[in-house]
């Protein structure tokens, strides 16, 4: 894995996380944000600005791709790239919940 990449993603902030998280199904900005939404149960809302200039930027760093369009909307779908950058943060996310609760990792 390309390290500037994961300098630049670890750790991920929210709106990175559940960007690459909704799309590990194919989808386009509109319903990511309704995916996030439904997710937090409306904690974290991601507006138009930020949304698209993230998946510009994730999509130039190669953790996501274009996939189609469909009816004026790009669809994406996370990278195997992704997939691993969204893993290490699911880790590193999974740790500081256990090291929290005081369990041993």
């Amino acid at each position: 894995m390309q390290e500037k990449i994961k300098r630049v993603y670890i750790p991920m902030t929210e709106t990175a996380f559940y960007i690459l998280f909704a799309l590990q199904e194919e989808r386009h900005g509109y319903e990511i944000t309704q995916r996030t939404k439904e997710l937090t149960t409306g904690q974290v809302i991601i507006s138009p600005g930020t949304m698209y200039g993230t998946l510009s930027k994730m999509e130039k760093d190669g953790l996501i791709a274009f996939k189609r369009e469909e009816e004026k909307r790009k669809i994406y779908q996370i990278t195997a790239l992704g997939r691993e950058i969204l893993a290490l943060e699911l880790t590193r996310i999974e740790r500081l919940y256990k090291t929290s609760r005081g369990e041993s990792l």
